[in-house]
């Protein structure tokens, strides 16, 4: 399966000064396939180090951390041969698990510059918060790996022919059939599968929802089961809550998250820890409001007020105990739950282009999905599951704001006009990933 962020990591390791490369994301999203397949296609030889449960690997970081002595111990005792810079790719998965190897990596940085480090690991951040782990802050390069964005999903499909081809329409030439009808139907295959690489392998394999289904709740149940594998004993109860009450919180029609719909009684003071959990692990996003959109949007994000997102959309429609009849057939279950499959699906694509969405709501009156910025403007965007006309919120944001550009994603065709003194790029669905591309080439 081709992954969008290899181009990224062919970049890093093209720099004439590389610091090591540090790989997070949620569980099972396909990071050690990742860099196993990018040491198999780029270098000659591959260093592979799974650190946790090897108490014999992780001893080799105990003495102390000199980089060619521990480079040394690692090929000489536990790779059998010689690892060579420049032409072996090292790398360390689940580094979580040796406190002292991630403080190495400040020394690799500094030392051994002319080595190639890859580092994976799912569960960093809980880990840096539990087990107050030293980072060598500045002396490592960092991506963040998401499941497979919708792009991804159709070129695993062989239908990467769709997207190539679409592209030639935007900004604002109206697609044809022959592309709409296709990628409405591979983006409803897309709402069941979600991006979880397993999932989408086992549709390929046999075309089989209810089997891609059983995969999803095999993740799901994996995942509750590193709540009490690595979570404080205490939280556990309350991630279990957390986490079973996204779908119903995302329903609701202000769909802000409240602490006290997770269990009656409950306060932020009681539950705050166990989100923090969540989102360290990747397991959930965390989209805030800024009621006052100035740039930059992150110092008037407020954040206290937010909305959470699970970080796949198949998940999601697991979690919910959507049925893949139920999104083929849209029957009324799927209604009523279609806008929060779409908000959830359109800040997944937003986040894997490396945008930084925001919500801004003004009182009672409007709300608006999402707010990106470039470095000279914010940015509006609107997300519907449906065709729509009006977007109440997105023209009142407009006539307060006069944005110089803003999207409506819905199933409408592609389009542009003026909204107020807004250009408007009217987006499909099934071309979310295309926003930084005119965002950014437009400004």
């Amino acid at each position: 399966m081709e992954r969008s962020i290899m181009t990224e990591m062919l970049a890093w390791s093209r720099k004439s000064k590389h610091k090591p490369l540090l790989i997070t994301g949620v569980r099972q999203c396909g990071k050690t396939y990742i860099c196993k397949e990018f040491g198999r296609r780029y270098f000659e030889d591959t260093a592979y180090f799974y650190f946790e449960g090897n108490h014999g690997l992780q001893s080799i970081f105990d003495y102390d951390l000199d980089p060619h002595r521990i480079l040394s111990e690692l090929g000489g005792l536990i790779y059998k041969k010689p690892i060579v810079p420049g032409k072996t790719l090292v790398i360390f998965d689940e580094i979580q698990a040796c406190p002292r190897a991630v403080t190495s990596l400040k020394y690799f940085c500094e030392l051994m510059p002319e080595l190639h480090i890859i580092c994976a690991g799912s569960l960093l951040g809980v880990s840096l918060q539990r087990d107050g782990i030293s980072f060598p802050v500045g002396k490592v390069e960092r991506l963040v790996m998401y499941p497979m964005s919708f792009a991804e999903f159709l070129l695993a499909c062989g239908q990467e022919h769709l997207l190539s081809g679409a592209d030639k329409y935007l900004p604002d030439k109206p697609l044809a059939e022959a592309y709409t009808e296709p990628l409405k139907k591979f983006l409803k295959y897309y709402y069941i599968t979600g991006g979880m690489p397993e999932a989408v392998a086992t549709w390929l394999e046999t075309k089989n929802f209810d089997a891609v289904t059983q995969i999803q709740n095999n993740i799901l149940h994996d995942y509750s089961a590193d709540f009490a594998k690595y979570a404080p004993v205490n939280d556990v109860p309350k991630l279990q809550l957390i986490w079973q009450s996204v779908p119903q919180q995302l329903a609701k029609e202000n769909n802000k998250f409240v602490f006290s719909h997770v269990k009656t009684g409950k306060r932020a003071a009681d539950l705050e820890d166990a989100l923090e959990w969540l989102h360290s692990a990747g397991l959930i996003h965390r989209l805030q409001l800024v009621s006052n959109p100035q740039l930059p949007l992150a110092f008037y994000a407020q954040s206290t007020y937010f909305k959470v997102y699970l970080s796949d959309v198949g998940l999601l429609r697991c979690q919910a105990s959507l049925s893949p009849e139920t999104i083929l057939q849209e029957n009324q279950l799927y209604n009523s739950f279609k806008g929060a499959l779409t908000e959830n699906y359109v800040l997944l694509e937003l986040l894997k282009q490396n945008l930084e969405p925001y919500f801004w709501r003004s009182g009672n009156t409007a709300e608006l999905d999402f707010l990106i910025a470039n470095q000279e403007t914010i940015i509006p965007i609107e997300a519907k599951a449906e065709i729509h006309t009006r977007a109440k919120s997105y023209q009142c944001f407009c006539k307060q704001y006069k944005p110089e550009i803003g999207f409506k994603i819905s199933m409408k065709n592609i389009a542009v006009n003026d909204v107020v003194e807004t250009v408007t790029y009217s987006l499909p669905l099934y071309l979310a990933s295309f926003v930084k591309k005119i965002a950014f080439n437009k400004n």
